[in-house]
């Protein structure tokens, strides 16, 4: 068979699958995820994953082929996708399922966002499997890439874009309820990145932009006529600025993307700041190397935690020669999630290690106890080496959130850059993707309802190899050919990976105090501050 084709598959609804017990979680966390399986199908780079709401009997993927693949997790083996979307006339960015799962809309570089009516995939396992079709509804009112979409959590036809031309569009296609293209599009002064719907405030919704700013707004203050809007439907801004103490100016990361927990009570926000050297790809340079994935509570605006992998999942610490956690190249996103448990207490993203990450997060409340909180004073008159914290201003309190440095696992198999990161809704299995034209799926056990004697994932990681002059030519083969990532052979794909093995070497280690220096709307003179730190320094003398 084919990488590219597609197959068909007995049907085998999660409806009588019991839930797995929190008691398998326990048992299975020395060993978790260590069996997988590569689902190959495309043959680029696969940028986004999403199951479908519920059940997750679908499976979306999608990438820079120009294709939405959707798999069935609804048979008894999952090894190559049932159907095929077409219709992207560019890389695919963003992928989200409707309501009801009705509909599925994909977005991307081509500026445009389609509608796929997943209604039709009832049939996916039996005659109907292994099929192609088109879209059944295009919206073109963006100018630029859309770099997010977010659908409404009871409408199947109300949905969010957000796009790289500042515009945020809501699209409401119920009979008899759309407003006009100006109604219904908010413009901001700079590139959004993300966005996403409350989970169970149906007006409530988060934002992310080029800038750093991430924001909770309403849509009822942000869309429909002028005279009913209100500061762009703002209802709270998150603290998303770094400071450290050898830096003069604070820094604002550019948050690439962030989602909700299945309550909406948890926000996780996926910092980077981006350069585009070659035109298509979208990089990210972070404090040091990186900056890490943050947790905010819906109602906190200071940071509660961040993710990073300074210790093995057995607790050993990751020693300097080692490569761990970082994001410094392409841009991710993650996701919450806890199979077959009240609530969503687990976080997983990708990595530049070739891995993807998954964290237990503690209860927001043990958070909040856990965060630091060091007011200005303290700030200028102590030393605080090695700690980079959260500030709304130069001048303000700092906030330095709880480090949960032991993820519960780390995911091997790939062999390059983890960008995507999908965690079922009812079985124990997660999936990544990323720079490689193939998904991997992960389980704790070889076979489950879904899928069959996978093979046991490998205990090595691939290194990321020293310059040399074959990968050079490799690199600059890829760069120079008509479609940088997109290649059918196995060669094409050697130089996709030698291509981002380039940027990660030569971008990887820049210092997000120097490339994303904020000071405000007024910077103050290098005296002026000097007379402020004095002052606050003296001031309890």
């Amino acid at each position: 068979m084919h990488a590219h084709e597609l197959c068909t598959t007995s049907s085998n609804t999660h409806a009588s699958r019991a839930h797995p017990p929190l008691s398998l979680y326990i048992n299975l966390q020395p060993r978790l995820t260590p069996h997988n399986r590569n689902l190959k199908a495309h043959t680029s780079c696969v940028n986004y994953l999403a199951f479908s709401r519920h059940d997750g009997r679908w499976l979306a993927s999608a990438g820079d082929d120009f294709r939405v693949l959707v798999w069935d997790f609804g048979g008894v083996d999952v090894m190559c996708p049932g159907h095929a979307f077409s219709g992207p006339g560019g890389n695919v960015l963003a992928l989200d399922f409707s309501a009801t799962n009705q509909y599925l809309y994909s977005a991307g570089a081509d500026n445009g966002i389609l509608k796929y009516d997943v209604s039709m995939l009832r049939g996916v396992g039996g005659s109907g499997g292994g099929s192609t079709s088109s879209f059944v509804e295009e919206y073109r009112d963006h100018d630029d890439s859309v770099r997010a979409l977010s659908c409404h959590p009871y409408e199947d036809e109300v949905f969010l874009s957000a796009g790289e031309d500042g515009k945020l569009v809501l699209h409401d296609g119920r009979a008899g309820l759309k407003m006009s293209a100006a109604q219904g599009t908010l413009r901001h002064t700079s590139e959004f990145t993300g966005v996403q719907y409350h989970p169970v405030m149906e007006h409530v919704f988060a934002t992310c932009d080029v800038r750093g700013s991430v924001c909770l707004r309403d849509a009822r203050m942000a869309f429909g006529p002028l005279l009913r809007r209100s500061n762009q439907g703002i209802v709270r801004v998150y603290n998303t600025k770094l400071s450290r103490k050898s830096a003069s100016l604070l820094s604002n990361p550019e948050s690439s993307s962030l989602t909700f927990d299945r309550d909406g009570d948890k926000l996780a926000v996926t910092f980077l700041v981006s350069v585009s050297p070659c035109g298509y790809v979208m990089l990210s340079l972070i404090m040091f190397q990186h900056y890490f994935p943050t947790i905010y509570a819906l109602s906190d605006p200071h940071p509660l935690a961040i993710c990073t992998g300074r210790n093995a999942p057995d607790g050993t610490p990751i020693s300097p020669s080692q490569r761990t956690y970082t994001n410094s190249c392409t841009m991710k996103s993650g996701a919450f999630g806890g199979p077959g448990m009240d609530e969503d207490d687990m976080y997983g993203a990708g990595s530049d290690d070739f891995r993807a990450y998954v964290w237990k997060i503690p209860p927001l409340s043990t958070l909040q106890g856990l965060r630091k909180e060091i007011t200005a004073h303290e700030w200028y008159s102590r030393e605080w080496p090695d700690i980079v914290a959260f500030a709304e201003d130069k001048w303000g309190s700092r906030y330095v959130p709880y480090e949960i440095r032991t993820p519960l696992a780390r995911l091997n198999g790939h062999q390059s850059i983890v960008n995507s990161v999908a965690i079922h809704p009812s079985l124990l299995h997660i999936v990544t993707s990323g720079v490689e034209r193939q998904v991997i799926l992960h389980s704790p056990t070889p076979s489950s309802p879904a899928v069959q004697d996978l093979l046991p994932t490998p205990l090595t990681v691939r290194t990321l190899p020293p310059q040399d002059p074959a990968a050079q030519r490799t690199f600059l083969r890829a760069l120079l050919g008509p479609h940088p990532t997109l290649h059918e052979e196995d060669e094409g794909e050697n130089g996709t990976i030698s291509l981002f093995d380039h940027i990660l070497r030569e971008e990887g280690e820049a210092d997000v105090f120097t490339v994303r220096r904020w000071g405000g709307e007024d910077e103050d003179s290098e005296d002026e501050d000097e007379t402020i730190i004095s002052s606050l320094s003296d001031s309890s003398l």
